[in-house]
Order: structure tokens, then C-alpha cells, then sequence
């Protein structure tokens, strides 16, 4: 079972744990105090006996003898401190607690030679350390009772600065526990979190000041998401689009935007798709429990910017009254659209979800995220998010966020040449336009609901599922997402 990580910080001092966690650097040195405490001869011999050299992630675990008052002793390398970057320390966190193993206490010694740790540096440390202790297996009952109650570790953290390091304890703990959160909303299996159940995990956020509203068929209706509601048809579950704000800003400040794909299940509709890995369309709902967990994290640390998050709730299914290939639908904007294909429905439930956000909220910026094609993992693999934008500035800002996290995004071309393609004969435009271009013709299609807005979007179907495990993500949920958008929120938008 997932562990319960407890974490404390402390002034350097003496260690109290079985366990001990020491940071070396490029030129095999640690920090003096370290030394004093753990015993530089120790730290020594076992870099020589092992050949440790301080390289970026090099491990060694050795068994000591006691004496020094803890019977394990651990070195994590981390290079160059001037050369790490992006996601570097987030995945030291992350490599450093995958150490840990089975251990139920540990101190660590966040501190390296000759350096001042930044504050970001801390935090991410602290971040990786939380994220990899996440486990998906609540319904694994074949473990013993014994073994499902969650085991405890405690971490004390041996900072430079106790009182400084107790803050960025908690920004990073807030943080952690809304990626962990998205997540959860991920993996969860479709005949356990359908549409109502998404609606109550969003109602949930109410309790950190998000204003939550729901609207349902009989409200969508009423205001013409014939695109979103087509989507819904074949299913016995309920459509939704549940919009959450959080006001930290002024009153008169236009919001941020962020807008997410939740299609519960995505069976392809009649357009059936084939049985080989249909069981991951659980996870069709990323874009949407990114935007959940954005909205959670930055009420959690009272984020000082006015944050608007809408999401579309649906399920995708065929049944003798899911709409066929072929149909006609009217979208709330006014514009019709010929239903090709209806797999390629993802982006008629963000048509009709952008749009009333646009018209309600006449955001500062408004980006989406969705696991809108698999064209983006034909194009990008699982490395980087497909992003698309009618503003460079939004477009920078989102990059520069995604290299700061590690959650990176490459932007993709979009023209008039790629938008002529989503031209319908019969209606004005069409919802699947063919296998080229695949993930341009989709956000083609979606900008034609943005207006003059500053938009972007952020096609993370490689990325949010399925995504290649690293020293912080052991998940099939990766979250992303939700690092990303909050650190563009704090750099670019906030204060």
C-alpha cells in the first residue's frame, strides 16, 4: 500500500534516525557539518570501497555498524548543483526515497558543499520525495490486513534553515497532494468514478474557498451545447460541466481560464474502437483531473490571482441512441459541425465547454488540456506535451513553465492552410478530418471556438497516461498538468 510520508524539518544536528541520507557532489564532498555529524571517515571509505563519485542520481546504500548511531548510510550524488535544472531535483527527492525502500524513519541531509540551496531546490526535493511514494492499489486484496493498512515513514529533513524549511514544507506538501489527487481522479476504473462521482470529488474543493458549480442535461441544453451533449447520448451517465473559481486576486483582474477534456470512459461511440488497450480510456478524463488538481493546489497556497476551472463530464458509449457518424450537431457558439468519426469526440465536448467560458468569464488567457489524439504520440512520443497557441507570449510562458517542471511541451504549427481542412461540405466545419495532421486539424478545430482570446492548447494524451515511469512517477497516472499550470500561474500571472 501507498505509504504515509510524514515529513519534518530540523536544524543540522547530530542523526536520530536508523537511516541516514547524505548529499555529495561533483568532486565527492559533502557538506562540513555533515561530515562532523556523520563522520567524513565513514562517508570516505565507502565512496572509495564503491567507487562512488558524486554523478547526478549515483546511489550507494551501505550497512553500517551502529556505532555512529544508525545502522544504514546512504549517498545520493547530485552533480553539478550549478547544472541542474528543470525537474533535477525533483527526481533526486524521488530517487533518494525510492532508497528508502522499506524504512520507516530516515533523516536527511538536505544540504550540499559549498552551496546555498535555493528555495525552489528545497521544495522540488521535497515534492519528489512525495510523489514517489504514491501507489495506485486499493483494490489489491490479496494483500494481507496487515499489509493494507498504510505503512509509515518518517522523514526528518536536516536543513540549513528550520524556519524557512517548515514553509516550503508545506507549499510543497499542498502541491504534492493535488498531483496525487489528479492521479487518483485517473486511475480510478470507469464503473467507479463516472460522471456523478467526478462531480463530487470537484464539490470537495469547496472546503479550500473554490466556489463549485454544476450544471447539468437541463442547463446545457437550455444553452445550446448540442456538441457536448451530442457526446453523451449512448450513455446512462449523466452529461456535466462542473466550473470551479477561485478568487485571489482583485475584483476587477480578468481570470485565468483553464478548461479540461472529462470524458469518463471513451469507448469510440458507434465508431467503435478496437478491444487492444480500450481498458486505459479510463484515464480519457486527464485533461479534466489536471484542471481539478490545478484548482486544489492553488487554493491551497492562496494563490493571488482570480482562477477559473471548467471541465465537461461525459461518457462515450454506443447505444441505440448515441449519435451516429454522419449527424449534424449545433454547438452553443451557433456553428454546426458534421460528426465524422465519434471517437474524435473530445473536441466537441471542449468546442462547447470554451466557448461558454469565453462568453461567461472573458478570460485573461485560456488554455485546455486534453488527451485529445493519439497523432500527438505519433508526432512527440511520451517526452513532450503537443502545444498549440494563437499567442506567443501565452506560448513562452508555457514553455518556460514546462522546462522549469520538467512537464515539457514542443509547440506545433497552426495555419490557414491546416484550418481549411476542418471545412465541412455539409455544415461549417467537421470533427475529424483524416490520420495527417491528426493533433494540427484538432486544435484547428478548437480554435474556432476561442475567438480574439490569448489561448492555448495542450494535447498531453503521451504524457498524462501511460507515460514512461521515472525516479518521481511510478504511476500509470503521471498528473500532468498540474505542476506545469501552477508554476505558469506563479510566474507569469500572480502579484
Amino acid at each position: 500500500m501507498q505509504k504515509n510520508i510524514v515529513i519534518e524539518s530540523s536544524t543540522i544536528s547530530a542523526p536520530k534516525k536508523n537511516v541516514v541520507v547524505v548529499l555529495v557532489n561533483e568532486d565527492g564532498k559533502s557538506a562540513f557539518e555533515v561530515e562532523k555529524m556523520v563522520g567524513k571517515a565513514l562517508v570516505d571509505r565507502i565512496m572509495k570501497v564503491r567507487h562512488f563519485k558524486g554523478d547526478k542520481l549515483e546511489l550507494v546504500d551501505e550497512v553500517c555498524d551502529g556505532k555512529k548511531g544508525f545502522d544504514r548510510l546512504v549517498l545520493i550524488g547530485v552533480g553539478n548543483v550549478a547544472r541542474l535544472q528543470g525537474d533535477d531535483w525533483v527526481k533526486l527527492g524521488g530517487a533518494t526515497f525510492a532508497a528508502l525502500k522499506d524504512s520507516e524513519e530516515a533523516d536527511i541531509y538536505l544540504t550540499v558543499a559549498g552551496e546555498k540551496l535555493k528555495e525552489q531546490s528545497i521544495l522540488d526535493f521535497i515534492l519528489g520525495i512525495r510523489l514517489r511514494g504514491y501507489a495506485f492499489d486499493d483494490y489489491k486484496t490479496v494483500l494481507k490486513n496487515k499489509e493494507k493498512k498504510a505503512k509509515s515513514c518518517k522523514i526528518t529533513l536536516q536543513l540549513e534553515d528550520e524556519k524557512a524549511g517548515k514553509i516550503l514544507l508545506e507549499r510543497a506538501n499542498s502541491l504534492a497532494d493535488a498531483v496525487l489527487f489528479a492521479r487518483d481522479l485517473i486511475n480510478q476504473p470507469a464503473n467507479i468514478l463516472g460522471t456523478k462521482e467526478f462531480v463530487k470529488e470537484v464539490e470537495k474543493l469547496e472546503k479550500l474557498g473554490v466556489n463549485v458549480e454544476i450544471l447539468d442535461e437541463k442547463d446545457m441544453k437550455k444553452l445550446g451545447m448540442g456538441a457536448l451533449l451530442g457526446v453523451s447520448r449512448g450513455s446512462k451517465r449523466p452529461p456535466y460541466l462542473a466550473v470551479m473559481q477561485w478568487q485571489g486576486g482583485k475584483t476587477k483582474d480578468r481570470p485565468l481560464a483553464f478548461v479540461g477534456k472529462g470524458v469518463v470512459f471513451d469507448s469510440g461511440g458507434i465508431s467503435l474502437k478496437s478491444s487492444g488497450g480500450m481498458e486505459g480510456m479510463k484515464g480519457d478524463m486527464g485533461g479534466a483531473a489536471a484542471v481539478t488538481g490545478l484548482l486544489k493546489a492553488a487554493a491551497s497556497r492562496k494563490a493571488k490571482a482570480n482562477i477559473v476551472g471548467v471541465i465537461g463530464l461525459v461518457e462515450n458509449m454506443p447505444d441505440a441512441n448515441a449519435q451516429r457518424p454522419g449527424d449534424i450537431v449545433t454547438s452553443m457558439s451557433g456553428q454546426t459541425i458534421e460528426v465524422i468519426n465519434t471517437d474524435a469526440e473530445g473536441r466537441l465536448v471542449l468546442s462547447d465547454a470554451l466557448w461558454y467560458t469565453k462568453e461567461r468569464f472573458n478570460p485573461k488567457i485560456m488554455v485546455d488540456l486534453a488527451t485529445l489524439t493519439g497523432a500527438i504520440m505519433v508526432a512527440l512520443g511520451s517526452d513532450h506535451a503537443g502545444l498549440f497557441s494563437n499567442q506567443d507570449d501565452l506560448a513562452h510562458n508555457l514553455i518556460k513553465a514546462g522546462l522549469e517542471t520538467g512537464e515539457k511541451l514542443w509547440r506545433m504549427p497552426l495555419n490557414e492552410t491546416y484550418d481549411k481542412l476542418v471545412d465541412s461540405k455539409v455544415a461549417d466545419m467537421r470533427n475529424s478530418c483524416g490520420r495527417h495532421a491528426g493533433s494540427i486539424t484538432a486544435a484547428q478545430f478548437l480554435k474556432r471556438f476561442v475567438g480574439d482570446t490569448a489561448w492555448a492548447h495542450l494535447d498531453i494524451a503521451g504524457t498524462a497516461i501511460e507515460s514512461p515511469l521515472n525516479e518521481y512517477n511510478q504511476s500509470w497516472a503521471s498528473g500532468f498538468g498540474v505542476r506545469l499550470l501552477d508554476r505558469l500561474i506563479q510566474d507569469s500571472y500572480e502579484g
